[in-house]
């Protein structure tokens, strides 16, 4: 859905990519940046679409799937700051993966000239982008060794861990919908759910009652050599 909010270089400025921008590019972007918004499980652009700029999450989650024999596989996961189509901006073609809001999402869609315009004019923009190409393929490179380096529950063990340590901590915590992390995870909603019930048998987690989706840490140590 496109928002008729007009974007202000005040509004680009806060975001981290554009933040060291000067006030002319900041002009120049926020007259072409067009403002999305996007309810939870809406489909921002597929596999193969042909983009038109760059999209970067003001609020919101997005998550990029690639779709292989039958299974959605997370590629990445992108947070307010976030940018989506870095990949066709720098290299042409198409988008490489589809793009599905997580949760009510707003982005800006800033045009591919007005961007290279940018680029040429503050290089700094360009260093910044690439720098995030950088940590995302870092990212990849690590998601690709446990695939091959870890079975099932061995991935899922290390996510608990690192969603229980993004929630503060808590006692009880949720790592979110089945059907997502088993995306994340490489596999199936069925092998997930069997994973699930080993740890939860072996009495590593324990689910809490009364509260559909969430866990509790029963025996933290045992849980980090399972992920090591």
């Amino acid at each position: 859905m496109i928002s008729s909010c007009v974007i202000s270089p005040q509004m680009l400025r806060s975001l981290p990519l554009f933040g060291g921008l000067n006030p002319v590019a900041l002009r120049v972007l926020a007259a072409g940046a067009i403002e999305l918004k996007y309810p939870a499980d809406k489909v921002l652009f597929n596999a193969g679409d042909r983009p038109h700029g760059l999209l970067v999450i003001v609020t919101g989650r997005v998550r990029v799937l690639r779709a292989r024999e039958g299974r959605q596989h997370l590629v990445h996961e992108e947070s307010p700051g976030g940018t989506l189509g870095d990949i066709p901006m720098f290299s042409g073609g198409t988008y490489p993966a589809t793009a599905i809001a997580a949760e009510p999402t707003v982005c800006l869609l800033l045009p591919a000239e007005a961007m290279r315009a940018t680029m040429r004019s503050d290089p700094g923009l360009a260093f910044s982008l690439l720098e995030r190409l950088a940590v995302r393929t870092r990212a990849l490179v690590e998601r690709v060794d446990r695939l091959a380096g870890q079975d099932v529950k061995g991935r899922l063990a290390a996510l608990l861990l690192e969603r229980h340590r993004a929630a503060g901590q808590p006692a009880e915590f949720s790592p979110g919908p089945q059907g997502q992390l088993a995306e994340e995870l490489g596999t199936v909603r069925e092998v997930l759910v069997r994973a699930l019930r080993d740890l939860r048998d072996q009495r590593l987690i324990e689910a809490v009652k009364g509260r559909r989706g969430y866990y509790r840490i029963q025996d933290y140590q045992a849980l980090r050599q399972l992920a090591q």
